[in-house]
């Protein structure tokens, strides 16, 4: 987990993100934020749902505000683990971007099928990538109402 930001009230965020560059790059992009955010990292998607559901070494993990999730993962995919997410009642209310290198129509579709919130292509520039994570920023982040654990 990496804080990032300053406000008083932290955001934790789940990135289920496999690519190192891509991770450096979020974090890169957040630095800026107007709020303060905890990122934490899962690196295939059944790391993704062990953090989700409290088990293991992530006994203690946080309930994310926001999920983060890329499509193509080890493991178990990125629409698998969206699937699970949106069919427990325990999580279907976190709001989960898809943030993919996948243009496929295909994808969208099923992605919003299965409840997705957002769904954006990655940039392949540099530059392209962290304008799209400071939007996640300024959109998700900074103007969204996001829903709190409900059982907290």
């Amino acid at each position: 987990m990496e804080s990032i930001g300053m406000d008083a009230a932290p955001i934790e965020v789940l990135l289920v993100e496999d690519s190192p560059g891509d991770v450096r790059l979020t974090k890169e992009a957040f630095t800026d934020a107007k709020v303060h955010i905890n990122l934490h990292v899962a690196s295939d998607g059944a790391k993704a749902m062990a953090f989700l559901k409290r088990e293991g070494e992530h006994a203690n993990a946080p309930r994310p505000d926001l999920i983060l999730l890329d499509l193509n993962l080890p493991k178990k995919d990125g629409r698998e683990v969206l699937a699970e997410i949106k069919g427990d009642p325990k999580f279907q209310s976190i709001p989960v971007v898809i943030l993919t290198t996948s243009s496929s129509e295909a994808d969208i579709l099923r992605s919003y099928q299965l409840h997705a919130n957002c769904y954006i292509t990655k940039p392949v520039g540099l530059e392209g990538f962290l304008t799209v994570v400071r939007s996640i920023d300024s959109f998700w982040l900074s103007v969204v109402k996001l829903p709190r654990d409900p059982c907290s």
